[in-house]
């Protein structure tokens, strides 16, 4: 599992995300530009750092960061994206659409809590 945008801010609701997938067992890779850490969880600087198959990618960053990102994004060919509240991107959708990778529009907290993750 992939959190594009983790924060090491404990009331981000990426750094929750992180937190959360950790604690149901996945094996959780945040990406954040500087930060070592998230939660006691090692991070990854780029998406082009990440150099193994990925289920899920789940996306906390906002439509105007995420353009330069969408080629790394297709090229990671995650098994889905979703599109956190506040993370839509037409542009990233339509790359998405092109590459045939399935994304959807929810909140990967809820999804945990409600088990349907």
């Amino acid at each position: 599992m992939v959190v594009l945008g983790a924060s090491p801010k404990p009331v981000r609701y990426s750094y929750q995300a992180v937190e959360m997938l950790h604690g149901h067992g996945y094996r959780v890779i945040p990406v954040h530009p500087k930060a070592s850490r998230i939660d006691h969880v090692p991070t990854v600087h780029s998406l082009a750092e990440i150099d193994e198959p990925v289920h899920t990618l789940t996306l906390y960053v906002g439509a105007e960061r995420v353009k330069s990102m969408i080629g790394d994004i297709v090229a990671l060919r995650p098994g889905r994206l979703i599109m956190n509240p506040g993370a839509e991107s037409r542009d990233l959708g339509r790359a998405l659409d092109d590459a045939r990778i399935p994304y959807e529009h929810a909140c990967t907290l809820v999804l945990l809590r409600t088990h349907q993750f």
